[in-house]
């Protein structure tokens, strides 16, 4: 059971984890160009039901709101002003189930980098961590937590920081 669900809360949220942990693609705030406006730049993602598209905000260097569209391992961030991708790489998974409440918890740490902006984020490049929590609420089917039906509740929240230099 506990495997089964393990494997539905990350195909629910595995794209979201694309979008937070981002395999670093070499860019670094080094990297960019020379007048170019440095510092760091917080992302949070939140899901709240299953199926729905990420929300995120961004603050820090610039301040923006949109979607995110999960990948395997590149997201696209769609903010009002721009977009980018954000490549990720998970380094550390923990997962807690408990069979008599259906209360699933799994936690997620890893790496990111940005690249491939467009409109005001055309340039951008960057790295950092974020971090990636899921709780969720099975239901109950026949008095026993399902792990095939979607979750009758759940939270996804990822944060990321890191440095981002804009051209």
């Amino acid at each position: 059971m506990e495997l089964r669900l393990n494997k539905r809360l990350l195909g629910a949220a595995g794209a979201l984890v694309a979008a937070a942990s981002l395999a670093v693609t070499g860019l670094t705030v080094a990297s960019a160009h020379p007048s170019a406006v440095p510092g760091t730049e917080h992302f949070q993602i939140m899901v709240s039901s299953a199926g729905a598209t990420p929300a995120v905000i961004a603050h820090g260097v610039f301040t923006d709101y949109g979607v995110t569209h999960p990948g395997a391992k590149v997201d696209t961030f769609v903010l009002q002003r721009g977009s980018f991708h954000l490549a990720h790489k998970v380094t550390s998974i923990t997962h807690h189930f408990n069979p008599v409440t259906c209360l699933d918890q799994l936690s997620q740490t890893g790496t990111y980098a940005v690249s491939n902006g467009t409109g005001k984020y055309t340039g951008i490049s960057g790295s950092g961590r974020f971090s990636f929590n899921v709780l969720a609420i099975a239901p109950r089917v026949s008095g026993k937590c399902s792990t095939t039906a979607p979750a009758v509740a759940l939270q996804l929240i990822i944060k990321a920081s890191g440095p981002v230099s804009l051209p």
